[in-house]
């Protein structure tokens, strides 16, 4: 079966938003990561584990679902229902990534296919994917894209997560490993006012008997691009993780190894005498090294137009550090920082009006940053796999510190950081 849909709309220019009036920044809040106390004895029965230890094979059932973005154990979605996939196995970490636990971070994906912003932030009528469509066609549907003029793409590449999660296509998209999470936010984005603000959603494909979700490739216009991949938010684990890991306490060997890695004093004496420690453990010590915690963002990697690529920012954490690594990214060039810079505000004003972002909790989702020589720069929203909806009647305001139970995901506190830190490093008028 075969289905064709309607050509979306180009991708606006990088000014077609325009503020008189940017926002000023707003002051930073103290912040604090709560640690996870786990208080029970490991469930055997519920979690279908061995009683004879902590977890060492390769395989983990807690491991997370291949649109889990932020690598804790879990589906990101527990509430869902996810479509089942093929035996095709998963790969493991890219080489470049060996810090990282498992994050899909995608350092490529194609030009945004959006509607032409209007000045409050809303967007000129188009003709959006919608969920009824798709509930009419529960069965398998292959995109059949219409016939576009070749053009010159600039080579995909994946510097950080789960090799072999995407493909290519030769009409300049992207095929991503199907998560129905993820699926369920592109369907909305589409017809929200963050449609230009992430890549443009084809639906469901298969490939060799694998579903994959059908994007733009965000790489396809840029000449040699230099990528940078930013985690935005205060945490990068769902509150369902955290009780999931209270339940069913499964220590891991190899969680340890990561952690005794970076710091050999970092575990407990508990956790030393058992030599494992719980993924979300791991995760939450993860995040007080880094930026996550002091700024609300972190940077997970970086590709020069060299090919050169950096994902060693684990310990980066503090504003000197954050700036000297962006000021390197750029090449000092102020052109392309002040481009970034406005996309940022224009990203903010935006999500301050979106009916998506008020009504979901964002976590482990990232910024993905690209420009080329000529100094054409571009900004998207990327990752959805851990993006779920509220339960009503809550709502967050996306900066206020977390404790569990209020699900703040500290968004808004991490874009706040960053337009601030990009407003210092340019000269003054």
């Amino acid at each position: 079966m075969t289905k064709t849909p309607d050509t979306p709309a180009p991708c606006p220019g990088m000014g077609d938003i325009h503020h008189n009036n940017p926002e000023e920044p707003v002051e930073q809040l103290p912040r604090r990561v709560p640690e996870l106390v786990v208080t029970c004895e490991p469930c055997v029965t519920q979690c279908d584990q061995s009683p004879h230890g902590p977890t060492t094979g390769p395989h983990h059932p807690d491991e997370e679902s291949i649109c889990s973005d932020s690598g804790l154990s879990g589906s990101p979605a527990s509430s869902l229902e996810l479509r089942k996939l093929s035996n095709a196995s998963s790969a493991g970490l890219s080489p470049a990534s060996s810090f990282e636990e498992c994050e899909e971070d995608l350092m490529g994906y194609g030009e945004c296919n959006s509607q032409t912003l209007t000045q409050d932030g809303g967007l000129f009528p188009g003709e959006p994917v919608t969920t009824d469509l798709w509930k009419k066609s529960k069965a398998m549907v292959n995109w059949s894209p219409p016939s576009v003029p070749v053009r010159k793409r600039s080579p995909w590449v994946q510097v950080v997560g789960h090799a072999g999660n995407f493909q290519t296509d030769s009409d300049g998209r992207l095929l991503k490993k199907y998560c129905e999470c993820e699926q369920l936010c592109f369907l909305q984005l589409m017809s929200d006012r963050l449609r230009p603000f992430v890549p443009a959603y084809y639906g469901v494909t298969q490939r060799e008997e694998q579903d994959y979700n059908l994007m733009d490739d965000l790489l396809a216009d840029f000449d040699s691009p230099c990528i940078m991949d930013c985690k935005m938010g205060s945490r990068t684990y769902l509150e369902e993780e955290l009780k999931k890991a209270r339940e069913c306490p499964q220590p891991r060997k190899d969680m340890y190894e990561k952690m005794i890695a970076v710091d050999p004093h970092a575990p407990t004496a508990e956790e030393q005498a058992q030599q494992a420690v719980l993924k979300t453990r791991y995760m939450q010590w993860r995040e007080t090294l880094s930026s996550t915690a002091t700024l609300g963002f972190r940077i997970e990697g970086i590709k020069k137009t060299d090919g050169t690529c950096n994902t060693n920012f684990k310990r980066t954490k503090y504003k000197d550090e954050v700036v000297q690594a962006l000021e390197d990214f750029v090449d000092n060039n102020m052109l392309i920082l002040k481009n970034y810079q406005q996309r940022l505000k224009e990203l903010r004003i935006v999500l301050g009006n979106s009916d998506f972002f008020k009504a979901h909790e964002v976590v482990g989702s990232s910024l993905l940053f690209v420009h080329d020589q000529t100094g054409k720069a571009g900004i998207w929203m990327i990752d959805f796999g851990k993006t779920v909806p509220l339960p009503s009647p809550l709502s967050l305001d996306h900066r206020s510190p977390w404790a569990e139970g209020n699900r703040e995901d500290g968004y808004l506190w991490g874009l706040d950081n960053f337009i601030d830190i990009l407003t210092s490093m340019l000269p003054e008028k």
